[in-house]
């Protein structure tokens, strides 16, 4: 980030008063923080440093500097007046290959505190967190190891405590980073963290741990890139409060599979509202002022080259899902969002600041080398499309665990070195710094890129190692510098509680909430209930399950909303007789992710179909062959599951829509449903009066339009089937390719559908983006 702006009458006139010899005063100011100093130029940058850091301030033309590599003298990248690409660009090259080694890592999960145990453990003075004793805010040894001994300096946040124990955190490991080698400070970065607590109550006067906003594909539903640009504004205040100065984020993948598990983090189908909307988050998360600046927050955009079409909705977290297919020959089209959004943005930091491309293999799309491997590790994709074709010279980095070995078929935390399996962890990291990629995504250890290094002496000669190495360096770089993480990387802790969650934003979010839900039926004007209604709200059963890290998550059989909260817009009764209209809240169906370890007990090969509907359903349409397949663990390339039967997880969740409609006589069963995917509605549509349709919102926005309190405005951003059969016949990588469901008031539930209370909604969205 360049703060200095020409001219600067106070620097010329001190200038000249130089050049005649006469003393000048300083142009700065400086005071005593509670974690840090802070030193103000006048109509200049301002500066914050830790004492124990050891960094003096230098007073060149009567402006304040940081000494960071405490040299004494003013190096060019200390320099605030120069361009962020200058100094980068001066402090790359004075940097030793392992110092650039380090930020190429990018760390795995860190949770604030950290966990005494699983995934995200860490430990205090090799002992484990422990409440009341351990201080949440202090770095673990596993943290301060790779900040000093591997050079990391890009840090992945997930849990946090607080915002007060997060910004007292970042006050921390900035402070140590300050202290050690060049002075880098830490890069933190997290992925999407806005989302809804369901059960929480909205009160306009009172803030929150964090604003809370619809998930993307809600986002998408407004089909309203302003909002989505606020919400940028705003979400990017909240994290620079927490520390945060990347956002893993937005998730561009146009979704063309409806089976896929990672739909809900995308804005939809379409590659043109895609487009619109990548642009409108980037622009809002980097934007301060005119440009970069202090409430900047870099954009990683993902996932190129899009990785919404793997084959039979499977997803590349799993090496059952690593290919991603083009059976319509439409991979050109999922480069959209990103060639004519993420690269093209509105407002002046010009193009997404990162890129991370998907663990998919793009089956058969290489043109060049014929070679089918991950995205990180193609030269056809990486250095011929992304940086040749298209011109991209901001930071690549891997997604997470792209270079750890492959041990099994279904789980979420394998390595995933997909099509580069037979590879040593460092022949993989030597392979992705090749192609062009910059960065390698929950890598702790700099042994790996040493070795590449190493590597690439030996093929290319050290002057062109040091050279290529000097490229990613200075990108890196460039994001730290943009943001200006070099003058002040600390945080008024006061000023972060004040700021994360505060009242405005908390009100901006949850009336983001209520333009994201659809309403896709509305018989005999079901909606809105009239004042007070009597209704019933039955409990809903969760079967006992685990999550995706295979943690085991209990079942439960309870009210699917907070019922004291609903109990201020209606009289709840448990009796369906005494009720004027039942309201029954479920979720679209799960039924897996299309892998079973049962199957392959049984004699199968493992591969199972993934269901969008909740009863049982039989593969009879798929595919005989797969497209793809091939793995070191498999002794077979047919990933077919043709004939092959699955049911859904909540298939409860129908027989709470049939249960509710026998008990409710002729009075209305209003079905609200959480939708992560596209849906097969024909099995609960007819039972139902009106339908809502939600992407993640808290109970108090859907109570507000069930109430009338609110119109529904929002339209689908994707399709609904009319059936399985159209699932399985749809090609992965095409839009709009399959028959939508078409309901018993005669509407089609397809993509930019909805209703408000006088019917179809037909509007300038509807015009343009259908």
């Amino acid at each position: 980030m360049n703060t200095y702006k020409k001219p600067y009458p106070l620097l010329i006139i001190s200038i000249a008063l130089s050049i005649m010899g006469c003393k000048t005063e300083p142009q700065f100011t400086e005071e005593t923080k509670v974690d840090y100093n802070l030193v103000t130029n006048v109509d200049g940058a301002v500066l914050a440093y830790h004492p124990s850091s050891n960094v003096k301030i230098l007073t060149v033309d009567s402006r304040a500097f940081k000494d960071m590599n405490k040299s004494g003298t003013l190096d060019s990248y200390e320099d605030w007046r120069l361009s962020s690409d200058e100094r980068a660009k001066d402090l790359a090259s004075k940097m030793s290959f392992e110092q650039i080694a380090g930020l190429m890592l990018y760390s795995s999960h860190q949770s604030i505190p950290a966990r005494s145990e699983g995934y995200f453990a860490g430990t205090y003075d090799e002992k484990p967190f422990e409440e009341g004793v351990t201080d949440p805010s202090n770095l673990t040894d596993q943290q301060k190891k790779f900040l000093e001994s591997d050079n990391l300096r890009h840090v992945l946040l997930t849990t946090v405590k607080s915002p007060e124990i997060a910004a007292k955190w970042n006050n921390k490991i900035q402070a140590y980073c300050e202290g050690i080698g060049l002075g880098i400070p830490a890069n933190n970065s997290s992925d999407p963290r806005h989302g809804t607590v369901a059960k929480a109550e909205f009160d306009a006067a009172a803030g929150g741990e964090i604003s809370m906003w619809p998930s993307t594909l809600g986002l998408a539903a407004t089909f309203n890139p302003e909002l989505v640009q606020n919400f940028g504004e705003i979400a990017s205040k909240e994290y620079r409060a927490l520390g945060i100065t990347t956002a893993l984020s937005p998730q561009v993948d146009i979704a063309t599979d409806p089976r896929w598990m990672r739909f809900s983090g995308t804005f939809g189908e379409s590659p043109k509202l895609s487009t619109a909307m990548a642009r409108a988050y980037i622009d809002g998360f980097q934007t301060s002022g005119e440009g970069w600046g202090f409430n900047s927050v870099n954009a990683m955009v993902k996932h190129w080259p899009g990785g919404g079409s793997g084959e039979a909705g499977r997803d590349a977290h799993f090496g059952m899902g690593k290919f991603a297919v083009y059976p319509g020959n439409n991979f050109e089209e999922h480069l959209i969002p990103f060639t004519e959004g993420a690269f093209k943005l509105k407002r002046g930091t010009k193009m997404a600041s990162a890129v991370m491309p998907y663990y998919t293999i793009s089956w058969n799309q290489d043109t060049k080398n014929n070679e089918n491997v991950g995205n990180a590790y193609n030269e056809y994709i990486i250095a011929d499309l992304l940086r040749g074709k298209y011109a991209y010279d901001g930071v690549l980095c891997t997604d997470w665990g792209i270079t750890r070995d492959h041990n099994v078929m279904d789980n979420f935390v394998d390595g995933k070195p997909w099509g580069v399996e037979v590879l040593s962890v460092a022949e993989r990291h030597y392979k992705i710094l090749k192609v062009g990629m910059d960065q390698f995504g929950g890598n702790n250890d700099i042994g790996p890129v040493i070795e590449a290094y190493e590597m690439g002496v030996a093929e290319l000669g050290e002057k062109a190692m040091r050279e290529r190495m000097e490229i990613s360096a200075v990108r890196l770089l460039r994001n730290i510098f943009n943001v200006g993480l070099f003058e002040n990387p600390y945080l008024d802790v006061e000023a972060t509680i004040n700021t994360v969650g505060k009242p405005e934003f908390m009100q901006a979010g949850f009336e983001a909430q209520l333009k994201s839900v659809v309403m896709v039926k509305n018989a005999s004007d079901a909606l809105p209930l009239k004042e007070k209604p009597t209704v019933y709200i039955p409990k809903r059963f969760v079967p006992a399950s685990r999550n995706f890290l295979g943690m085991p998550i209990s079942e439960s059989n309870d009210y699917p909303v907070n019922i004291e909260l609903a109990k201020r817009y209606f009289n709840v009764t448990d009796k369906p007789s005494e009720a004027s209209a039942a309201l029954v809240f479920i979720e679209s169906p799960s039924a897996g992710n299309g892998y079973s370890q049962a199957d392959i007990e049984k004699g199968g090969n493992g591969y199972l179909p993934i269901s969008l509907q909740y009863k049982s359903y039989t593969a009879q349409k798929a595919r005989d062959v797969s497209i793809a397949g091939g793995d070191p663990m498999e002794d077979f390339t047919n990933r077919t599951y043709k004939g092959k039967k699955v049911i859904a997880e909540n298939i409860t969740d129908a027989e709470m829509v049939t249960k509710a409609k026998a008990a409710m006589g002729g009075n209305p069963v209003i079905v609200i449903v959480n939708t992560s995917n596209p849906m097969v509605f024909s099995e609960i549509e007819p039972q139902a009066s009106a339908i809502l349709a939600h992407f993640g919102v808290q109970d108090q926005a859907l109570f507000e339009i069930l109430s009338g309190k609110v119109e529904p405005k929002a339209l689908l951003p994707m399709q609904m089937p009319a059936d399985m059969g159209f699932v399985e016949l749809q090609a992965e990588d095409v839009p709009f390719d399959m028959t939508p469901h078409k309901d018993t008031e005669g509407n089609a539930y397809d993509f930019a559908f909805g209703l408000n209370w006088k019917g179809v909604i037909n509007d300038e969205r509807t015009q343009q983006y259908k």
